[in-house]
Order: structure tokens, then C-alpha cells, then sequence
């Protein structure tokens, strides 16, 4: 995922607030990404802590939670998309 917001001309960081943190941070032309890596979505806390972190973001840049879950092409929790892998790597 690193590489692949590289590719797409983004800055990337990490994220860290206490002990939650942010996978990866995105920036490019004055615009933000937040993305969160999971591999499986396997139960409740594991949603908790993925979305969890991103939810506590206050701003209205775009937010995304990566995994290998199988889904609808437009899962969304609480208003933070979830995209598998596939689709990810895929964006332009």
C-alpha cells in the first residue's frame, strides 16, 4: 500500500496518537488520504480498532480501512469506505 500511494504522487507518513495509530497518511496538492491496513475484518473489536482510529479523525478527507474481506463494491462503516486489496491497487 506504501508503494502504491507513492505511485499515485501521494507524500506518505504514519500517523501515531498515543497508542492508537494510522497506517499511512497520504498528501498531495494540499489534499489528505488516511488508509488503515487489515488483513481480515475478523470480529468486532478488530472493526472497532481499524475504523475506531479513523473515526476520531476530524476532518473530511477521505478515509479508508484496506483488507482481504470479501464485500460489496461499496462497503462503508459509518461513513469510512472499506476497500479490498485488489480495488486499492487498482486506483488511479
Amino acid at each position: 500500500m506504501y508503494i502504491q500511494l507513492l505511485r499515485l504522487g501521494y507524500q506518505v507518513y504514519t500517523g501515531k496518537d498515543g497508542e492508537r495509530e494510522i497506517d499511512f497518511i497520504g498528501e498531495k496538492d494540499g489534499e489528505r488520504i488516511y488508509v488503515q491496513a487489515c488483513y481480515l475484518l475478523a470480529d468486532e473489536k478488530t472493526v472497532e480498532r481499524e475504523f475506531g482510529n479513523l473515526m476520531l479523525i476530524e476532518d473530511n478527507y477521505p478515509k479508508y480501512v484496506v483488507t482481504l474481506d470479501p464485500f460489496s463494491p461499496h462497503t462503508t462503516y459509518k461513513g469510512i469506505r472499506q476497500l479490498h486489496l485488489r480495488e486499492f491497487l487498482k486506483s488511479k
